[in-house]
């Protein structure tokens, strides 16, 4: 992995993360990004002529690995760790990095560890028992140059995983976002 994505894998690590409630972001011009429910994916995609997901890294890591609240959420099983960049006509906007509880990954969920460049969206969302919850927020930046994240639990069929998004400097977020909503 590059220098530049483990500075991005960093940045999401030391994240401090607050419940999207408390995060005071609904109504600014890019709360609805962070706030999204669906798939972040299929609503870039409206953002661009060719949308595109890199594999950059994809790995089984043990409970070990997870932080404590990462455990809290998903349990301590081993996990799939997957690490991708979403861009949209070839600009990296969103840095985004999955955690699979290996207990996930069985039944028709076995799918989720042979997506390679395909976007997690596009699969989470097509099964009618997709929910997501337990979405929070954090700026890994400054108060005056802010970096947003955000993390949630998402359930296929009552199985979670863990994904934690950075949205880059090119991303639509930080763009005039208005006429977008």
């Amino acid at each position: 992995m590059s220098e530049i994505k483990q500075l991005y894998n960093s940045m999401l690590s030391s994240a401090l993360w607050i419940a999207a409630e408390e995060a005071a972001v609904a109504g600014t011009d890019f709360g609805h990004w962070l706030l999204e429910q669906n798939s972040l994916s299929r609503r870039f995609e409206q953002h661009c002529t060719r949308f595109t997901v890199s594999l950059d890294e994809q790995v089984t890591v043990e409970p070990a690995y997870l932080q404590a609240d990462e455990r809290q959420l998903l349990g301590a099983s081993a996990c799939l760790l997957r690490k991708v960049t979403l861009k949209g006509d070839g600009v990296p906007w969103v840095f985004a990095r999955t955690l699979i509880p290996e207990t996930t990954l069985t039944g028709q969920e076995q799918d989720l560890a042979q997506l390679g460049d395909m976007p997690l969206g596009f699969r989470v969302f097509t099964d009618r028992s997709a929910r997501r919850d337990a979405l929070m927020i954090a700026n890994v930046g400054s108060k005056e140059a802010p970096i947003w994240a955000r993390r949630s639990r998402l359930w296929l069929n009552d199985k979670p995983l863990l994904v934690a998004e950075l949205f880059l400097q090119d991303a639509p977020i930080y763009k005039e976002t208005s006429r977008w909503k």
